[in-house]
């Protein structure tokens, strides 16, 4: 079983139907890491399974599945069985990938992660590619598409280069997103760092799985530059960029006027990350918050020796307002903590992980 000790890995869901781009968006997400060790769940539909042949030799980790969807083919146990793989000692993982089958059901795959029982990982977020050349056509074929949409946390319109003007198509799809980031882009270019955090943890340095990092390294140092820059061509010309925007105050914030933010978040919000204060007597403790668009875990934990109380955030999206963030989020500042009454947690707690 992981370590309890580990920080907690995202698991990122990439779901969309045939031919729209989720291969490609996952090869560019493992060619562009940077250090980051990915873990990928590949779920092909037929006895040949072509995506896994794709990205293999190049993912950190990988449980393929076939003949089957995979939300079909396994229930929240099977799942939990093969996050544990995933997360097993020595995989040493920073992130894991579903790469959906064009056929599953993108919401039953969300229920499976969030049913999951591992202590190490947490909800990343469901990505949904769409096609942007084969939209209207997708749409009448298959009328669930602008559900898919709906529920997305992220929605990436991919092969824009194909559609000149796709201005209309923007605006169609981010109505139908229902304030979720929607990216356009081509070729799956999605930069990674609005996916998970991008900088590399330290490393153990007792024995783990070679990663396919290590092995670009090796060939670097082997003097196969013209390889190793192909690999990263393409970091130079991210077509989805992100946005983000910190908010930092020495003081503690009302729970309930801070809920009141987080239930009704502003569209193009992605992400939030950092430490929260409350200052509520009884619950002066450090509050960690994770949120991807609707999903929200705060986790609880001693603040550290010296480290003074207050709440540092950071927001990440696409069309941000950056005034307005900042000014709701000042809203939320409490300077009485002390009498604050202890209820008020209650909401936070509901959300709130020891």
């Amino acid at each position: 079983m992981p370590r309890p000790s580990r920080r907690r890995i995202p698991v990122v869901i990439v779901a969309g139907f045939l031919g729209s781009g989720k291969t490609t968006l996952l090869n560019h997400l493992l060619g562009n890491a940077d250090g980051v060790r990915i873990g990928v769940v590949v779920n092909d539909f037929g006895s040949i399974n072509v995506d896994a042949m794709s990205v293999a030799g190049q993912v950190d980790s990988m449980m393929a599945l076939q003949n089957g969807c995979l939300c079909c083919a396994v229930d929240a146990s099977g799942m939990d069985g093969i996050l544990t793989k995933l997360t097993r000692s020595g995989t040493d993982l920073d992130l894991i990938v579903i790469e959906a089958s064009g056929l599953a059901e993108p919401r039953s795959l969300v229920r499976l992660v969030l049913a999951s029982t591992n202590p190490v990982i947490e909800y990343g977020g469901l990505i949904v590619v769409v096609d942007a050349a084969e939209f209207e056509t997708g749409r009448a074929r298959h009328p669930e598409l602008a559900d898919h949409v709906r529920i997305a946390d992220l929605v990436v319109l991919n092969k824009t280069d194909r559609v000149p003007d796709h201005a209309g198509l923007l605006a169609t799809v981010r109505a139908l997103a229902d304030g979720a980031p929607v990216l356009p882009t081509a070729h799956g270019r999605v930069d990674p760092a609005l996916l998970f955090d991008a900088e590399p943890r330290e490393r153990d340095t007792g024995p783990r799985q070679l990663s396919f990092e290590d092995l670009r390294a090796d060939l670097a140092d082997g003097h196969d530059h013209h390889d190793h820059h192909e690999h990263g061509a393409c970091a130079d010309h991210l077509h989805a960029a992100y946005e983000s925007t910190e908010f930092s105050v020495d003081a503690a914030v009302h729970p309930r006027r801070l809920m009141r933010f987080l239930e009704s978040r502003p569209a193009g919000l992605y992400r939030m990350k950092g430490d929260v204060y409350f200052g509520v007597p009884g619950h002066r403790q450090r509050f960690r918050l994770h949120t991807v668009c609707a999903y929200l875990r705060f986790h609880r934990s001693r603040w550290p020796e010296g480290e003074p109380r207050g709440t540092r955030l950071v927001l990440i999206g696409t069309g941000l307002d950056r005034a307005v963030l900042d000014r709701q989020l000042h809203e939320c500042v409490e300077p009485e903590p002390d009498q604050v009454d202890p209820q008020a947690m209650l909401r936070i707690l509901r959300h709130t992980e020891s």
